[in-house]
C-alpha cells in the first residue's frame, strides 16, 4: 500500500510536468513514460539522505493555485496569495529544518539563491523603472518586431529582466489603442526569454554555468544559429499577427518621429548592477565571501544592488516614475511567489536530481534537451540546468566543482561509449532548453510574471495562466521546439 501510494505521488508529479506542456509527440512521450515508470518503481528505494515523495506535494498545490486561482477564485488569491505562497513554503522548510539531517545546509543554500535572485530582478526593476523612453511613432508590426528584436540583442547585454522592464512601458505606448493579449505573450516569449540566450549575463542558468567553468564566449557560436531560427519564426508570427490588427485607435504619437529618452543617469546605475554580477569568488578568486567570513546568506554583489535599487529609487525622477506609472505591487508578487516557489521545489529538485544521477548513462541529447525544457517551464531553470549540467557531466566522467573539467566538457570531450553525440551537443542542449523553455509558462522565468502584472496594472488585456498556455505557448512554442530538436538534438 506505501509503495503504492508513493508510486503514485511520482507518477502524478511528471504527469503534470508532462503534459502540462502538452507533450505528444511520439518520441517524448515514449520518453517521459518510461522515466515514470522507473521512477515509481523505485519509489521505496530512495537513500535516506533524499526527501520523501510526499513533500512534492506543496510545489505542485502551488503550481496549481497560481495556474487556477487569478481564474476561478480571483479575489481570494489576490488577498491571500502571500499568506499561501510562504505557508507552503513554511511546510517544506520545517520538514527540512526539523527532520533532514542535512536540511539546515540545504535551506541555508536556498536562501541565498532567493536573495541572489531577488537582489538583482528587483534592482533592474527599480532602476529601469526610472528611465523613460519615449518613441514618437505609432505602433506598426514594423515599428513592434523591430523593438522585440532589439529587446532580444540587449537581452544580451542587460539581462532578460533588464530589458523588459526597460522595454515593457514604451511597448505598450507606442500600441496603445491597438494592444492584444498577444502583444505581451509575445514580449515575453522574445524579450524576456528567447533573446538572452547568447551570454551568461542573458539568462541565470547560463550565468550559473559561467561560474561553473563554462567559458564566457562559448555560448555564442554553440547556439547563435538555434537563436537566430527561434526569433525568425516569432517574428514572423507576431508580424502576421500584428498585421491583423489595424492602426487602431489613434493615442497622440505621430506616425513618425525620433526616440527620446529621460533619466540617462539610471544608465550609470543599470551598469553598476551588471558589474556587481561578477563580483563573486567563483569568478574573481581573491573576492572576499560575506558568506564565509560572517556566515551571511548574502554576499557583497547582493548588498551592492540593494543599495543600487534604494539610491536608484531616492533619486529617480518623480515625472519620470509617474509617466511609468511605477509602483512595486509587481515586484511585491514576484517575491512572495518565488520564495514559495524556492521553498517548496526543495524536493522536486533534489529527486530530479539523484534521478539524473543516477540514469545519466541512460539519458541520451534528447532526453536532456526534453527534460530539462520541461522542468525549466515550471520549476526555477537556474538549479534545474545544474542538476542536468552534473548529469551530462558524470556521464562524461567530469565534475562539476572542476572548471578545468568543465572547459574540456564545453570543448567538446567524446563519450567513451562509442557513437554517442559530443559533450557540446549535450551542453548545448541543456542550455538552450533552460534558457527557451522557460517561455512556456508565467513561472518559468521571473521576467514573465513582472511583465504580466506591469501589463495587468495599465489596464491592458493579459491572458490567464491557462490561457497562456493552450491558446499561445503550447501552439506556438512547442511545434518550434520540436523543430529545433530535430535539426540540432535528435541523438
Amino acid at each position: 500500500m506505501k509503495q503504492s501510494r508513493l508510486s503514485f505521488i511520482v507518477l502524478f508529479f511528471f504527469l503534470f510536468v508532462a503534459f502540462s506542456f502538452g507533450v505528444n509527440d511520439a518520441i517524448f512521450a515514449s520518453e517521459a513514460f518510461d522515466i515514470v515508470a522507473r521512477a515509481a518503481t523505485s519509489a521505496v528505494k530512495l537513500p535516506d539522505h533524499l526527501p520523501p515523495l510526499w513533500l512534492m506535494m506543496p510545489f505542485v498545490v502551488l503550481l496549481g493555485m497560481i495556474a487556477t486561482g487569478p481564474l476561478l477564485y480571483h479575489r481570494f488569491w489576490e488577498r491571500h496569495y502571500p499568506k499561501i505562497s510562504v505557508g507552503l513554503g513554511v511546510v517544506v522548510a520545517g520538514y527540512y529544518g526539523l527532520l533532514m539531517e542535512h536540511g539546515l545546509h540545504v535551506l541555508e543554500h536556498t536562501l541565498e539563491e532567493y536573495l541572489s535572485f531577488i537582489a538583482l530582478i528587483s534592482s533592474l526593476f527599480v532602476v529601469s523603472g526610472g528611465i523613460l523612453i519615449k518613441i514618437n511613432h505609432r505602433g506598426t508590426p514594423l515599428v513592434n518586431s523591430l523593438l522585440l528584436l532589439f529587446g532580444a540583442v540587449i537581452s544580451n547585454l542587460i539581462g532578460t529582466t533588464g530589458a523588459s522592464m526597460l522595454l515593457i512601458r514604451p511597448y505598450m505606448r507606442i500600441n496603445e489603442g491597438r494592444m492584444k493579449p498577444f502583444h505581451i505573450v509575445f514580449f515575453i516569449f522574445i524579450v524576456s526569454n528567447i533573446g538572452g540566450a547568447l551570454t551568461p549575463i542573458g539568462d541565470p542558468p547560463l550565468f550559473l554555468g559561467f561560474l561553473k567553468g563554462v567559458p564566457f564566449f562559448w555560448v555564442v557560436p554553440n547556439v547563435w544559429l538555434l537563436w537566430i531560427i527561434a526569433l525568425t519564426a516569432l517574428l514572423v508570427i507576431f508580424i502576421i499577427l500584428d498585421a491583423r490588427v489595424g492602426n487602431g485607435v489613434k493615442n497622440g504619437i505621430e506616425a513618425k518621429g525620433g526616440v527620446r529618452i529621460t533619466g540617462l543617469k539610471n544608465f550609470y546605475f543599470l551598469a553598476l548592477v551588471i558589474l556587481a554580477v561578477f563580483l563573486d569568488p567563483a569568478v574573481i578568486t581573491e573576492f572576499p565571501s560575506l558568506q564565509k567570513l560572517f556566515h551571511l546568506p548574502f554576499g557583497i554583489r547582493e548588498l551592492i544592488m540593494f543599495g543600487v535599487a534604494f539610491t536608484a529609487y531616492k533619486t529617480a525622477d518623480r515625472s519620470v516614475l509617474k509617466a511609468n506609472e511605477f509602483n512595486f505591487e509587481p515586484i511585491k508578487e514576484v517575491a512572495f511567489l518565488f520564495i514559495g516557489i524556492f521553498a517548496t521545489m526543495i524536493p522536486a529538485l533534489e529527486l530530479i536530481g539523484y534521478y539524473a544521477e543516477t540514469h545519466a548513462g541512460e539519458l541520451s541529447v534528447s532526453r536532456f534537451y526534453w527534460i530539462t525544457g520541461a522542468l525549466s517551464g515550471v520549476l526555477d531553470n537556474a538549479p534545474t540546468y545544474l542538476n542536468f549540467l552534473a548529469a551530462a557531466a558524470g556521464k562524461f566522467g567530469v565534475s562539476l566543482g572542476s572548471p578545468e573539467e568543465i572547459r574540456g566538457f564545453a570543448a567538446g570531450l567524446r563519450s567513451p561509449v562509442q557513437g554517442d553525440a559530443s559533450s557540446t551537443l549535450y551542453l548545448a542542449a541543456i542550455s538552450v532548453a533552460a534558457v527557451f523553455f522557460g517561455a512556456l509558462t508565467y513561472i518559468g522565468n521571473a521576467p514573465n510574471f513582472m511583465v504580466k502584472n506591469i501589463a495587468a496594472q495599465t489596464d491592458v488585456e493579459v491572458p490567464d495562466f491557462m490561457e497562456y498556455l493552450y491558446k499561445y505557448s503550447l501552439p506556438i512554442l512547442l511545434p518550434l521546439f520540436f523543430l529545433l530538436w530535430l535539426l540540432f538534438f535528435n541523438y
